[in-house]
C-alpha cells in the first residue's frame, strides 16, 4: 500500500509550512519560512521541489505567508487561497497561479485531496486541512482559537495530524505578555492550550492515528519537554513528535487502510523516490 508523507519544515509565530505528499505529489501548508530556506530544509531531507504541486493557505498572518510571494514565482506553484485570504494578504501574487479556495469544496492535486474548513482564529477567513489519498489521511490543524465541531470530526478521521499545542496555561498567566495580548491568544479566536490540545486529542483519537505532531508551540508560553511529556503520559500507540519553531522535522511515512496505520520515520537516504 502507498505511504503519504509528511513533515513539519517548521512552526511557530517566525514561520509555518508543512509538506505532505506521495511518490509522485506533494503539497505544502503554508509558506511562513522563505523560499531559500523552504528549499533548503527540503533538501536536507532529501525532497524534491519539482514533486510540489501547489501551496494551499490557511490565513493571512505573516507567519504564514511571508515566503509566498517568491516560492510560487520561482517554482511557478498555484495557490489555493480564499478570496477573503487574498485580500488581506498585501501580497502581489501572479494571477494566473492564484486558485479559489472554498470549505467543503475538496482539491484533487493528483492522487491527493485537500479539503479545508473554516475554524476559529483572529483572521479574516482562516481556514484548517486535510490531505488523503484512497487510504490515509493527513490532518492539519494549527492556529486554533478553540475546537469546534469541524475539528473534531475532522481529527477523528485522521491516520496523523499536526496539532497546535501554543501555550501552558500558567506559563501565559505569569509570563511577560501584556494583559490584552494574553486575552487575545486565550479568548477563543487565537490559539489553543496544552490541555485544550490534549483534551481534544483524549477525546477524539481515532485508534488508527500513528503520529501526532504538537504545532505552533510559543517560545515564551511553552516548554517543548513540558508538552511532550503531557501528551506521552496518554498517548499509547500514538508516537508523539514535536515540531520544532527552528528546524525540519524528520519525514514520517504513513499508510492507513480500514483502521489500520503503519507509520516509520525516514531518514533522506531512504528518500531515493524523491
Amino acid at each position: 500500500m502507498a505511504s503519504l508523507y509528511l513533515t513539519s519544515l517548521n512552526s511557530g509565530s517566525n514561520g509555518n509550512c508543512y509538506y505532505i505528499g506521495n511518490d509522485d505529489e506533494a503539497v505544502l501548508i503554508d509558506a511562513g519560512l522563505s523560499c531559500r530556506e523552504t528549499e533548503k530544509r527540503m533538501y536536507r531531507l532529501g525532497l524534491a521541489m519539482k514533486h510540489v504541486k501547489a501551496i494551499f493557505i490557511s490565513h493571512e498572518h505573516s507567519d504564514h505567508i511571508k515566503g509566498l510571494e517568491v516560492l510560487s514565482r520561482k517554482h511557478q506553484l498555484p495557490v489555493y487561497i480564499s478570496p477573503g485570504t487574498l485580500r488581506h494578504t498585501g501580497l502581489k501574487l501572479d494571477p494566473n497561479l492564484v486558485r479559489p479556495l472554498s470549505a467543503g469544496v475538496p482539491v484533487h492535486i493528483g492522487a491527493l485531496m485537500v479539503s479545508a474548513f473554516l475554524k476559529h482564529h483572529d483572521a479574516a477567513d482562516p481556514h484548517s486541512f486535510t490531505v488523503e489519498d484512497n487510504h490515509t489521511c493527513i490532518g492539519i490543524f494549527t492556529d486554533i482559537g478553540k475546537v469546534c465541531e469541524n475539528i473534531s470530526t475532522h481529527f477523528q478521521r485522521c491516520h496523523a495530524a499536526f496539532l497546535e499545542a501554543n501555550y501552558d496555561e500558567e506559563l501565559l498567566e505569569n509570563g511577560r505578555y501584556p494583559y490584552h495580548l494574553k486575552k487575545r491568544i486565550r479568548d477563543g479566536r487565537g490559539h489553543l492550550s496544552n490541555k485544550e490540545a490534549l483534551d481534544l486529542f483524549l477525546s477524539c483519537r481515532p485508534e488508527h492515528m500513528s503520529h501526532l505532531l504538537l504545532s505552533h508551540l510559543s517560545a515564551d508560553n511553552n516548554n517543548p519537554d513540558l508538552v511532550r511529556d503531557l501528551f506521552l503520559d496518554q498517548a499509547t500507540t500514538t508516537t508523539i513528535v514535536i515540531a520544532s519553531r527552528y528546524r525540519e522535522t524528520p519525514v514520517y511515512a504513513v499508510s492507513g487502510n480500514k483502521g489500520a496505520c503503519a507509520s516509520v520515520p525516514l531518514t533522506p537516504g531512504q528518500l531515493t523516490l524523491f
